[in-house]
């Protein structure tokens, strides 16, 4: 059984187990392998870095929308955002939003290698920045935020009037490793996280699902 080539983020399952769900899934590629070898050697913000399963995932759930337009908040060293730029349709386009030149630069070496830099837009600048200069009207297909927790509402809010009737917007990290649960943590980023959960369950301009898959994975459809 071949080990993960990612930081283990499914805290919820034993290492036995999550070992056997990325053996039975789609074979991870050489490029996204050595994407994710050079990340862990980063240290322990490699955990910054989606899973596997995570990454499989997002390129399926592009492919099953049949996505042409799409945004990825936070892309750190690229991992996520060529799981989704794969998935994409031909025509398709992904919108990158970062801060860090740093983490970029391993990113677009690794879009280059993958062969998808030139359907990737990167963007090095606040994000919500970013999105609040996009159009208004709904064009999106499938967003991902993956970014800084305390601007996840801002983010969302950005994005969902942009999504299309029927289209996605993911939210990574939304267990926040159980933290969410436990009562004595009441730091900021925590806190965000749960106001966020309790807003985007009870919002009616959406269809909610939070899923175990990683670190917490909400899903939130755009209500026709």
């Amino acid at each position: 059984m071949s080990a993960s080539p990612s930081p283990p983020k499914s805290f919820h399952l034993s290492p036995e187990i999550h070992a056997y769900l990325v053996e039975h899934s789609s074979p991870i590629d050489p490029v996204l392998r050595e994407l994710a070898e050079q990340t862990r050697s980063l240290g322990p913000i490699a955990m910054m870095q989606v899973a596997p399963e995570q990454g499989h995932f997002l390129t399926l759930l592009a492919r099953l929308l049949g996505a042409r337009r799409a945004v990825e908040v936070g892309t750190f060293t690229g991992y996520s955002a060529i799981c989704l730029a794969r998935g994409l349709r031909e025509d398709g386009r992904l919108l990158c939003c970062d801060v860090s030149e740093e983490w970029t630069a391993i990113a677009k070496r690794y879009f280059e290698r993958a062969g998808v830099a030139d359907r990737i837009d990167l963007v090095i600048a606040p994000a919500a920045e970013t999105l609040a200069a996009l159009p208004r009207e709904p064009h999106l297909d499938l967003s991902f935020i993956d970014a800084d927790k305390t601007g996840y509402e801002r983010y969302y809010e950005e994005l969902l009037p942009r999504t299309r009737p029927g289209g996605i917007i993911a939210v990574d990290n939304v267990l926040w490793m159980g933290r969410v649960v436990d009562p004595s943590d009441q730091s900021e980023a925590t806190c965000a996280i749960r106001a966020f959960n309790r807003k985007v369950a009870s919002d009616d301009r959406v269809d909610c699902v939070m899923l175990p898959i990683s670190d917490g994975l909400t899903l939130l459809r755009r209500r026709e």
